[in-house]
């Protein structure tokens, strides 16, 4: 037990260090608030020497007012410049709406331009001295005087205007505007117009007064689609910016401000009278006498007439610009110059193969659209038409994914049953009613053969084949196929895939068919071979691309070219034959005639046409193996002409001879040369048929009912 006396000492000790420091708080409180009194009494001491009264005391306050409203002005403008301050964080310009693209042809021609036409490459100093005066004389005559801002020009404009003047002299500086094309949009408020200030001084101090200048005659929108000075000259007047005159150089100064407007190719008169105004304001500013300008006056710019210019391959050129955007990625650079695959001659091949066609037929089957894809074994698209009139519907059938294909879809499904499967095109099979739970698809007629050939329900279009073959792989199977030979959108995988119940694209139904043709490689579609800035540098080239990749089975290919070749010859595809030229295709006609395909190759070129109605409302009983094949051979037959024909993998029919020019056959060798005689492409036909036919009975491949069956030599009935 603790002891009594100790517990007392230690109480008594804790209240005398509390007593203790209660008053040390009141003697610290007590001297603070007195040292605190004297402080402030020293202040009031102080600052009473500046006290000011009478009228001085008005201007003071008035002093004061105006400083504190600075203050919160300075802080509001910093919270406005700190978001101008961002847009030249990263050192980039805005990027134009669209590149200036040139694109050419497989030969170098010109075939047309994409984008907004821009060049910036021509110097300032190159530029004549009467352009830039004329432009500094319109848009800021004290440019090289003031610090970005010119306050001068600005109540000048506002005077100018108020007069009716028609805002010719704006009253934005060239460092202000130029300031809005790089880094601004158009939008008019009041916090874009203080960016504009901020950035106009960030301009100024970051560049020298003629690279400013530079970057405005390169940046202005000149109307037309152009972009600067150099590519309106061009435009308007067929010049290189050299070589234009003071009255066109007035013309171009005129154009800053309204360039829709008054571009000379949209009202000459307009744009003539602004013109008059320029020469006006380079005499008002004294860069030019009334005597200089006289002459220009007199005869003032005649423009161009562009009315006349040759059709381009629209829908060529406008799925080759998105794929430039795509391949140049987020470039600084404005111009580019293209080397296409397009070849011209047969691009007008193709068109005249889809229009010729439907002119003739089409009325009769109740279709009014069509589209083709033509390119070569490597996917080098040759020829694009993406509708019957560009004018009327930019809309490209070619590349749009939104087409069901129908029986054209069920090389895929034979593919995957040779890679998964141990059958061949000679194996046998049974065309018999199938079903897959309630749904039991049909073949065109209602008819079944019983015992075939994969071989020969390949040829006859025959549904239930393939549907029996889907069950066997999976449907899964089938689409990866369908997606690793070139099918590019996704779909959904149903139990009618195998009959083409998938929604695809004309340009990758061609690339697909491209992997039978070349031996099994990947053949993308492409239509960009080389991209140049306009100053030669080079930026894309499809040879930097790796090496096409195989995607199926070299044995695969051949047993579907030797399939597809049967299509052709004795099955659906027979309108689609070209006299000494092998070829294998196959058709498609989607339920209610909505959709009819025919895609096709031979040993040089690979081709996919499509015809339709935009609105998917059904043709007139029109199938694949009619105006499509008839469309494709069509533009074959040209597309051959006067060219190696090439033999086609796997297939034993021999091509034609190469024609020679008779003003190009030596005449000796030609007395000394033996024709060796030849069968008709008929009889070819007929014999190759007969031996096979002669080879799958010795093998036992074929029932008897199917070898007592005569092959239908056009296959008109396509299968739905």
């Amino acid at each position: 037990m603790q002891d009594p006396f100790y517990t007392k000492q230690r109480r008594k000790k804790s209240n005398n260090r509390l007593l203790e420091a209660d008053a040390w708080l009141d003697s610290a409180l007590f001297d603070g608030a007195k040292s605190a009194g004297r402080f402030y009494g020293r202040l009031q001491d102080f600052f009473a020497m500046f006290t000011v009264r009478g009228i001085a005391r008005l201007f003071v306050e008035a002093a004061s007012d105006a400083m504190s409203f600075a203050a919160i002005g300075a802080v509001l403008m910093t919270a406005l410049a700190l978001s101008a301050m961002d847009a030249t964080a990263t050192g980039e310009f805005n990027r134009a709406e669209d590149y200036s693209v040139t694109f050419l042809d497989v030969d170098g021609n010109e075939i047309g331009r994409r984008g907004v036409r821009a060049d910036d490459t021509v110097a300032l100093t190159s530029i004549p001295d009467y352009l830039i005066k004329a432009t500094l004389a319109t848009e800021d005559r004290r440019f090289y005087e003031h610090l970005g801002i010119d306050v001068m020009g600005t109540l000048r404009a506002l005077v100018s205007n108020a007069e009716g003047e028609g805002g010719l002299q704006g009253g934005s500086s060239i460092t202000q505007q130029l300031a809005k094309n790089l880094f601004l949009s158009n939008e008019r408020t009041l916090e874009r117009k203080i960016k504009e200030l901020f950035l106009a001084f960030w301009l100024e101090a970051n560049y020298s007064k003629d690279e400013i200048l530079k970057l405005y005659l390169d940046r202005a929108y000149m109307g037309g689609g152009n972009l600067g000075v150099v590519a309106a000259a061009d435009f308007y007047f067929g010049k290189r910016i050299q070589d234009v005159t003071l009255a066109e150089a007035a013309m171009l100064a005129g154009l800053y401000k309204s360039p829709s407007r008054i571009a000379p190719h949209v009202d000459l008169a307009a744009a003539r009278g602004r013109a008059n105004v320029v020469l006006s304001n380079m005499v008002a500013a004294g860069f030019l006498t009334e005597g200089q300008v006289t002459a220009a006056r007199r005869r003032p710019a005649q423009a161009v007439d562009r009315s006349a210019e040759l059709n381009s391959p629209n829908y060529f050129l406008d799925w080759a610009f998105a794929e430039t955007k795509r391949l140049v990625g987020n470039s600084n650079e404005i111009g580019f110059v293209v080397q296409t695959t397009l070849d011209t001659e047969l691009q007008h091949a193709a068109e005249d193969a889809v229009l010729s066609v439907l002119r003739e037929e089409g009325t009769a089957f109740r279709v009014s659209q069509g589209a083709m894809v033509a390119m070569e074994h490597d996917g080098a698209v040759r020829a694009m038409v993406g509708g019957v009139d560009y004018g009327q519907s930019q809309f490209n059938r070619a590349i749009a994914p939104n087409r069901q294909p129908g029986s054209s879809f069920k090389p895929f499904v034979y593919a995957t049953a040779f890679e998964m499967l141990d059958i061949t095109p000679l194996s046998n099979i049974s065309d018999a009613p199938v079903c897959i739970g309630n749904w039991c698809p049909q073949n065109y007629g209602r008819s079944y053969r019983g015992g075939t050939t994969i071989k020969a329900a390949m040829a006859a279009s025959i549904n239930t084949v393939p549907v029996r073959l889907s069950i066997q792989t999976g449907r899964e199977p089938i689409a990866e196929m369908a997606h690793r030979l070139g099918i590019r959108n996704e779909f959904p995988v149903t139990r009618s895939l195998a009959l083409g119940v998938a929604s695809v694209s004309a340009i990758d139904m061609a690339s697909s068919y491209a992997v039978f043709a070349n031996g099994g490689y990947k053949a993308t579609g492409y239509g960009v071979t080389r991209i140049e800035t306009l100053r030669g540098d080079l930026v894309y080239s499809v040879e930097d691309e790796a090496p096409a990749p195989r995607l199926i089975d070299e044995v695969i290919s051949l047993e579907m070219n030797d399939m597809l070749h049967a299509v052709n010859y004795g099955g659906t595809g027979g309108r689609a034959q070209i006299e000494g030229v092998p070829s294998a295709g196959k058709t498609g006609t989607t339920s209610s005639y909505r959709d009819a395909w025919y895609v096709g190759y031979t040993g040089n070129y690979v081709a996919s046409v499509w015809y339709g109605n935009d609105d998917y409302t059904s043709t007139n009983d029109l199938t694949g193996g009619r105006l499509p094949a008839q469309a494709w051979q069509k533009f074959m037959e040209r597309a051959h002409a006067d060219i190696e024909v090439k033999p086609l993998f796997g297939v034993a029919m021999q091509p034609r001879p190469t024609i020679i020019a008779e003003a190009e056959v030596d005449a000796d060798a030609e007395a000394e040369a033996e024709v060796a005689p030849q069968l008709s492409q008929a009889a070819a036909v007929k014999l190759l048929d007969l031996s096979e036919l002669m080879r799958s009975v010795a093998d036992g491949d074929l029932s008897t009912t199917e070898q007592a069956r005569a092959p239908d030599p056009i296959g008109e009935s396509e299968s739905l």
